[in-house]
């Protein structure tokens, strides 16, 4: 009994204590590091720091983003969440091209990045970010201009890199942000030269994001999904000039396929009714036709207007609509032309229902149908229509109901 008191967390092998803390957040991992030597070195330990979120951090700052940099991230951060100061009452800048930089160089296994509320005017090009980046999700936050152009007329305007360091940090720091911008002329060239490795791009609440920044998508040459969701000045001529056809014939620019957006196979859009997009429509963009495209998911008002143009995706497989009130006979007309549609999914959709076949399901109903199909099936006759035009695709709703018919 005498042993079992004096028994501590010294006597636990290093393994259960490094399961033990990662339940802890970020915040209190810092804040372990400080008990002793041994805890500080577990703390440090890689395993704990594959998968960093500092989104519920409120009050991270720059300093603080250099701290865990230099002392904490390693090559085990695979996935990081930032949160930045745009909606802050502090403001101020938040990541630097110095700071992406060094976050490159000492995590080489980074994959995802995801940015909530940062401002990236800061930042002359996307070039800057990870290169071993696959995933980037930028929600709510503030973009240049040139944010994602790939070319490498940027090394031109690296001697001005002192002037950037003083407007994001400390005058003293400007020496050190001057040799940053150096090693970033080469980088970006190489970058250039291979292409960014992103191959997932998520934009959510970007009020910033325009045409001209989705025209500049198409250097990504390994870009196959694309998730706008309320960004409320992509238009369907913007999203029309970067579809590819199969016949290769560019707009304005020329012939070829240079502008075209030609190996995107997945592509969501969702506008769920913020002020500025009611009349944008920008999924009307498609009724040219998207070679390739196998996958597309319609959110909010995007619907109605998308449902008119996915007749000419020849090639779509999966198709997804969330959020929005649908009929049934809008959905026939609709999926006639998709005989490659494998998936049809139906998410928080409500339906309209005809008096007569309301009627008909009400007396079904007390006539002792059962609850739970119901309940996952609330059009039967609507998956009765669409396995008779679609008898390979499969269908699944979710979450979804039938708005009861006026008198």
């Amino acid at each position: 009994m005498a042993d079992f008191k004096t028994c501590s967390l010294d006597y636990f092998p290093e393994n259960i204590l490094i399961d033990i803390l990662s339940y802890l957040s970020v915040r209190e991992l810092v804040r372990m590091g400080r008990v002793c030597k041994r805890w500080r070195r577990l703390v440090k330990d890689q395993r704990l720091w594959r998968a960093v979120d500092l989104s519920e951090w409120k009050g991270v700052t720059s300093r603080l983003l250099w701290v865990l940099l230099r002392q904490y991230f390693g090559c085990g951060l695979r996935c990081l969440h930032l949160r930045g100061l745009l909606l802050s009452a502090r403001g101020g800048a938040f990541l630097s091209e110095s700071w992406l930089q060094t976050l490159a160089s000492r995590c080489p296994r980074l994959r995802k990045l995801s940015l909530l509320h940062v401002d990236l005017r800061v930042l002359r090009s996307c070039l800057f970010l990870p290169p071993t980046l696959q995933v980037l999700e930028l929600r709510g936050c503030e973009l240049p201009p040139g944010f994602f152009s790939m070319s490498s007329s940027l090394s031109s305007t690296d001697h001005s890199g002192g002037k950037t360091g003083n407007r994001m940090g400390r005058a003293s720091s400007a020496t050190s942000t001057t040799l940053a911008g150096s090693h970033a002329a080469s980088s970006v060239v190489d970058t250039t030269a291979g292409g960014t490795a992103i191959e997932t791009l998520v934009l959510d609440n970007v009020p910033s994001f325009t045409d001209l920044h989705l025209q500049s998508l198409v250097s990504w040459k390994r870009l196959s999904r694309l998730e706008l969701r309320d960004v409320i000045r992509i238009t369907a001529a913007g999203l029309r000039s970067c579809a590819a056809q199969e016949s290769g014939i560019g707009g304005d620019e020329g012939p070829g396929v240079a502008f075209r957006l030609s190996q995107l196979m997945s592509l969501e859009l969702g506008n769920s009714g913020r002020p500025g997009s009611q009349t944008q429509m920008a999924s009307l963009g498609l009724g040219e036709g998207w070679a390739g495209l196998e996958e597309l998911t319609l959110g909010g008002r995007e619907v109605a207007p998308g449902l008119l143009c996915v007749c000419r995706l020849k090639d779509l497989q999966r198709l997804r609509l969330r959020g929005c009130l649908l009929s049934e006979v809008q959905v026939l007309r609709s999926c006639r032309g998709l005989r490659n549609l494998q998936r049809l999914e139906f998410c928080e959709v409500t339906f309209q229902g005809h008096q007569k076949k309301w009627d008909a399901k009400e007396n079904d109903r007390h006539e002792g149908s059962e609850s739970g199909n119901e309940k996952e099936d609330p059009m039967p006759t609507l998956r009765r229509s669409l396995g008779g035009l679609l008898p390979g695709c499969t269908l699944v709703f979710t979450r979804c109901s039938v708005t009861m018919p006026s008198e």
